[in-house]
């Protein structure tokens, strides 16, 4: 529909950096974090992004991985290169089932004007952390339980639900999330394991770049595998 002013649709080029879908948007070697993210006790690597909504604690957030906004993040150790997509939720915490309440007035108790906080359930939750592998893309809302393991290369799918470990170059999706099917074959795979691109300095990816683009996996890692 035109506007008063007529005329049809027209193009719009106006994006903060907090947009992700930005075409030429400039990344730095320093750490960001959105006004609105709110990150505690963690330890964030160069070219690394936390964007808006996103809560972040007791984790190490290493060399450019990304989580898109609206994530939620702890204890865990997030490897390089990985893609976090919005919604998406790593290690939450469990509650104690054990006990005759599942209330957090039980270990929050001075929150609650009851006395100190119990640190048994929180070192318990401290137990179990999450480990994700370099190069990993985690569809949007997944949500990762306490104490998984993700191999490098893995794709988790939009919504699923991990609850065991994930193999590396490998596909998952569903509730819970089951393998799918190997992004590599395997060959490739320990090929790349060999090669750890995301261990290369920004310079030497940067002039590897043409070959990121214009090959497949598999020939990438037969040009680049150092057992060859």
């Amino acid at each position: 529909m035109s506007g008063a002013s007529g005329g049809g649709p027209r193009m719009v080029n106006q994006g903060r950096w907090d947009n992700p879908w930005i075409d030429g948007r400039e990344m730095r070697p320093e750490p960001e974090v959105h006004d609105s993210a709110v990150v505690e006790r963690t330890e964030m690597w160069p070219w690394t992004v936390i964007g808006p909504h996103c809560l972040v604690a007791d984790s190490i957030i290493r060399d450019y991985a990304y989580a898109v906004g609206d994530n939620q993040i702890h204890n865990a150790d997030i490897g390089k290169f990985c893609n976090i997509a919005t919604g998406v939720r790593i290690n939450p915490t469990n509650h104690p089932m054990w006990r005759a309440s599942l209330h957090h007035f039980t270990y929050r108790s001075r929150s609650h004007h009851m006395g100190p906080d119990d640190p048994e359930i929180f070192a318990w939750r401290r137990s179990t952390p999450v480990a994700i592998g370099p190069d990993v893309w985690i569809g949007h809302n997944a949500i990762l339980l306490p104490g998984v393991t993700v191999g490098a290369g893995a794709v988790i799918g939009a919504g699923a639900i991990v609850t065991k470990p994930v193999p590396a170059y490998t596909i998952v999706a569903g509730n819970p999330a089951k393998a799918i099917r190997r992004r590599v074959d395997e060959a490739a795979e320990a090929a790349f394991l060999r090669i750890a691109w995301w261990d290369w300095p920004h310079e030497r990816l940067a002039a590897a770049l043409p070959d990121f683009r214009a090959l497949d996996a598999a020939s990438f890692a037969a040009k680049y595998d150092p057992g060859n």
